[in-house]
């Protein structure tokens, strides 16, 4: 052994606070009053559910009186598209399958709920062999 090892001084100290306790109000005190410098923000609506609170533009959309609503297909389009689907002996199962749909776009096409998609027309009148809307160039 070197005679230098019984020379060195090993400290132990306290750990330092953890990241929560130096933000404590309790911490930010005591380092004032030590004269040292704190930088605090207050982060706006931390940890609180704002998810379903009430802002300025949903207030203004609220008072907003003009009803918006997507367009959806008429009920005479409908009513093509089950004519052409019957006389071709289709089910809407059928149909759907044959251009690549789920069976309830058909349905919601028929019942005149469906939002109008030119592709799915499109689609309807190749396999039914009639434009819905009457105007070939909308459908393709």
């Amino acid at each position: 052994m070197a005679e230098s090892d019984w020379d060195t001084v090993t400290v132990l100290r306290k750990k330092g606070p953890t990241a929560a306790q130096a933000k404590s109000k309790q911490a930010i005190l005591a380092a004032q009053r030590r004269g040292e410098d704190v930088e605090t923000s207050k982060k706006w609506a931390a940890g609180q559910n704002k998810q379903h609170s009430i802002t300025k533009n949903t207030a203004k959309l609220d008072r907003e009186t003009e009803e918006l609503h997507h367009d959806r297909v008429t009920l005479e389009v409908g009513k093509v598209i089950q004519q052409g689907r019957q006389s071709k002996g289709l089910t809407q199962k059928d149909l759907a399958t044959k251009i690549n749909e789920k069976p309830q776009v058909i349905a919601d096409y028929e019942s005149g709920r469906a939002i109008p998609n030119n592709q799915v027309l499109g689609k309807i009148e190749r396999a039914i062999g009639e434009c819905p809307l009457g105007l070939h160039w909308v459908c393709c």
